[in-house]
């Protein structure tokens, strides 16, 4: 006799296990970090053409009044965030990094700023699939890290726009 407690997985839960393991055991090349691994339970790592399309789509939909101010800003893709950025940030876990801005605050800029490369908002990819489950909840991250990122460009700091975002 065979105690329920004892019975063989379903095949859902089975399926749960393969790809738990996949996930654990597999490392990813692109990732600089392949130390720390997580279990996943989120949607699968999606395209990124159409990640980036879903950035592309956020900074569509700011006012026009930021998007003009926007000068000298490159926004790009990144899957993880490196080791100096990881420093900078003062995170210990890639995972824990949504976004990071790069460069010099409107706020701080002088008449001698010119001739420099444009500033960096960077948004990582594999840290916002994981913490979503559909593709609404990372397109409404993604629109949210990027204005995150957008303030610190304007000069707000973390306090500043954590107030702002109701945090």
């Amino acid at each position: 006799m065979v105690f329920p407690s004892f019975s063989a997985p379903s095949a859902r839960s089975a399926v749960k296990n393969v790809r738990r393991r996949r996930l654990w055991n597999s490392p990813n090349p692109l990732n600089p970090h392949d130390r720390f691994r997580i279990w996943c339970y989120n949607i699968a790592t999606m395209n990124r053409i159409v990640f980036e399309r879903l950035v592309a789509e956020a900074l569509d939909t700011l006012p026009e009044f930021f998007r003009d101010r926007l000068d000298n800003v490159a926004v790009m893709v990144e899957y993880w965030p490196d080791q100096e950025t990881m420093r900078l940030a003062k995170v210990r876990s890639p995972v824990e990094l949504l976004g990071f801005y790069h460069g010099v605050p409107q706020t701080k800029r002088t008449h001698n700023y010119g001739l420099i490369p444009p500033d960096k908002i960077i948004i990582y990819q594999r840290p916002i699939e994981m913490r979503c489950r559909t593709m609404e909840q990372v397109r409404t991250t993604i629109n949210r890290v990027l204005r995150h990122e957008i303030g610190h460009h304007f000069g707000l700091d973390e306090e500043q726009l954590r107030e702002i975002e109701g945090h």
